[in-house]
């Protein structure tokens, strides 16, 4: 499990003034990567191969955004995860991901 959290600011708002997906999207992204690197041999790589977000409910400035992620399941090469942002209880947003793992660092990420 991973857990993330940001304060949102002016700067995270659309012109709704309220939290832009894209914030949402990004914590989930996050917490969900997150909780699969750690369960990650030191050579493995993973990414995000596929991102599905449900927006539920608006959040507003000075509002705390907690994410949390986990690892549904966990194959060699692919694994899927579930996530969820809450504003206190107050569920705002949920995802599910498939991330692609390599057991070494893949080609197209090489520094050549």
């Amino acid at each position: 499990t991973s857990r993330l959290e940001i304060t949102l600011t002016e700067e995270h708002l659309n012109k709704g003034g309220v939290a832009h997906g894209g914030i949402h999207m990004m914590l989930l992204d996050s917490a969900l990567g997150s909780a699969l690197v750690a369960s990650l041999k030191v050579e493995e790589w993973c990414a995000t191969a596929q991102l599905s977000t449900s927006f539920l409910a608006a959040a507003r400035p000075g509002e705390r955004l907690v994410a949390e992620g986990r690892v549904v399941r966990r194959g060699k090469h692919v694994a899927h995860l579930a996530g969820e942002v809450k504003v206190g209880e107050r569920l705002v947003a949920s995802a599910t991901g498939t991330w692609a793992i390599w057991s070494s660092r893949p080609p197209s990420l090489s520094k050549d």
